[in-house]
């Protein structure tokens, strides 16, 4: 008698982040779909416009919406609209914004006075490493914005009143900061010892005057310096 052959059923996906994806392309939502369930996520719902995001979103309590900002009807700011609207609803998920080009006026609105759990990528980056990693960040409640929207916005009128203290390198610093890295891997990227980072961040923190707490909140303070909009 021959034994009986078992099945194995796949492990399941332990702490895998769940996901609304809304942009009117489908066949652009296709392929992040595709890309983000090869690497573990889970997409719960796609939408092509602001409405269907908002009931996806109220559906299935995703843990992140990456999210067009220009959508239908106008494709003007639909998707920021909504996206603004849903972290009023629910402060704890995650918003990753996506952009054809770098809008950065409007950015304020989405980050509030919390900036955690959001992020925005130009969509060029929108099909890598660098899309990936900015998915899982700003689920775990990170920041993440891409060099070129904090190159634009470092260098507003405004941005350089405020930051008008900072260093060159500190001002670096403080945008790398911004894009989610940690004191070691801006070290690496400005070829740094990582105790010089932490003194380039520490002054960045006394410069503008924020409040002795903890460092993670003070690195999120530093960062919305420049991320309020004008």
């Amino acid at each position: 008698m021959t034994a009986p052959t078992l099945s194995v059923l796949p492990a399941p996906v332990v702490n895998a982040v769940r996901v609304v994806l809304a942009d009117d392309a489908a066949l652009f939502r296709a392929a992040l779909a595709e890309l983000l369930e090869r690497n573990g996520c889970i997409v719960v719902a796609q939408a092509g416009d602001a409405v269907e995001l908002q009931d996806a979103v109220a559906e299935h309590r995703p843990d992140l919406a990456v999210v067009d900002i220009r959508m239908p009807p106008t494709h003007r700011l639909e998707g920021l609209r909504a996206a603004v609207a849903l972290r009023e609803l629910d402060p704890e998920l995650g918003v990753l914004l996506l952009s054809q080009h770098v809008e950065a006026d409007h950015l304020g609105e989405l980050v509030g006075r919390v900036a955690r759990g959001v992020g925005y990528l130009l969509k060029d980056r929108a099909s890598g490493p660098d899309f990936l990693d900015a998915v899982r960040r700003v689920a775990d409640a990170g920041c993440v914005f891409d060099p070129e929207v904090v190159s634009v916005m470092l260098g507003t009128p405004r941005r350089r009143h405020e930051l008008a203290g900072l260093t060159a390198r500190e001002r670096e610093v403080l945008g790398l900061m911004a894009q989610g890295r940690s004191n070691t891997a801006i070290a690496a990227g400005l070829h740094l010892t990582t105790k010089t980072v932490e003194t380039h961040v520490r002054s960045i923190f006394q410069r503008l005057v924020l409040p002795d707490e903890a460092e993670h909140h003070r690195r999120v303070l530093a960062v919305l310096a420049y991320l309020r909009a004008s």
